[in-house]
């Protein structure tokens, strides 16, 4: 915290935007992301503020007031906003809306580049983690967030059809949505998971068989890099190898740079989350996924991802986009909104 406090009204917040935003004059009505915000420059105005003012504040904040006028009034405030569970990422006048989900451990920011890049006249809103407070009653569960997700999207749209695109582990929260809008009759426009696989332990055998085969060369492979010294605690240690093994195990939930949440959210919702995925065994989904794929795989993932879902869903559609599973989203995130833009259109046109 700074040593006195400066009020962070429009006077002060008007000059750090025009700074970071490399803009020689904003008006205060102007929006964030017209102006060509990004989630990176969202965190620089958040450092810029707590400089000034003391006052820490997530770049989630401005996400939720993107204009200067809204964010001096929410900041006036004395208690740090709370993000809501849905947040609109893309403007846009048709129906129905479209609802994205990220993975593990992050917020809507790691999936903003790729949102905004789908070309839709649809809103498009991200979902938020729901870091403590929803989860103070007992464990979290896909199925949790599920009910939680589905609450929230029916106040904005209470009918079918819906559009669901999930990444990682959100696409298995996606799925699950899915499955609980089909038993109350509604209709699921698209399902698309980017990425997404259930936890290894509920793999068919051989499949499951190749990604511990594929585990052990990649601990292999660590101890090669290592010296004795290190070697021997890898091999002695569990907490080691965790440490290591943590590195792949977060490629099969998505910890691509930039997700937005810090410190001790970031550890709570990742922990929670990590525990929802390997207790979440997907059931058979009475529709079509279209799934998209990674070039480039991961030791952690089985390779052939038809054979994971395709006999978990009536019909399976699959597109691959260059990149690993990282990648998707940050450096190739214009390729994997091409083609998440057609399925899109495809399903809504009745495709």
């Amino acid at each position: 915290m700074g040593q006195d406090s400066t009020p962070i009204t429009i006077e002060v917040l008007t000059p750090i935007w025009e700074r970071v935003l490399q803009r020689p004059s904003i008006r205060v009505e102007d929006s964030f992301f017209e102006l060509g915000g990004t989630p990176s420059l969202a965190a620089q105005i958040c450092s810029e503020i707590a400089l000034i003012s003391g006052r820490e504040l997530s770049p989630e904040t401005i996400f939720q007031a993107p204009t200067i006028d809204s964010l001096a009034a929410l900041l006036r405030g004395s208690v740090a906003p709370k993000i809501p569970l849905l947040v609109k990422l893309k403007h846009g006048e048709k129906q129905p809306p479209i609802f994205v989900r990220h993975g593990v451990g992050g917020s809507f920011m790691e999936i903003f580049q790729f949102a905004r890049a789908i070309e839709s006249q649809h809103a498009i809103f991200g979902m938020e983690s729901p870091v403590f407070e929803e989860y103070a009653e007992g464990s979290v569960s896909v199925e949790g967030l599920a009910r939680l997700y589905l609450d929230a999207m029916k106040q904005l749209q209470p009918r079918g059809p819906y559009v669901l695109i999930g990444y990682s582990f959100g696409g298995l929260v996606m799925m699950e949505i899915a499955q609980r809008l089909q038993e109350s009759g509604e209709r699921v426009a698209l399902l698309a998971m980017v990425d997404s696989y259930p936890y290894r332990r509920f793999l068919p055998v051989k499949m499951r068989l190749g990604v511990y085969a594929r585990l052990a060369r990649h601990h292999a492979a660590n101890l090669g890099k290592l010296p004795t010294r290190k070697k021997i605690a890898y091999l002695t240690s569990r907490s080691v190898r965790r440490f290591y093994a943590s590195q792949q195990e977060s490629a099969t939930v998505s910890h691509a740079p930039g997700k937005g949440l810090v410190g001790a959210p970031a550890l709570e919702s990742e922990f929670r989350e990590l525990v929802a995925l390997k207790n979440y065994q997907p059931r058979f989904y009475r529709g079509k996924i279209n799934f998209v794929k990674a070039a480039t795989d991961i030791s952690a993932f089985p390779p052939d991802a038809r054979g994971v879902w395709e006999k978990l869903a009536e019909e399976f559609e699959i597109d691959t986009v260059p990149g690993d599973h990282f990648g998707l989203v940050t450096t190739h995130y214009r390729e994997l909104a091409s083609v998440v833009s057609r399925q899109l259109a495809s399903a809504l046109s009745g495709g």
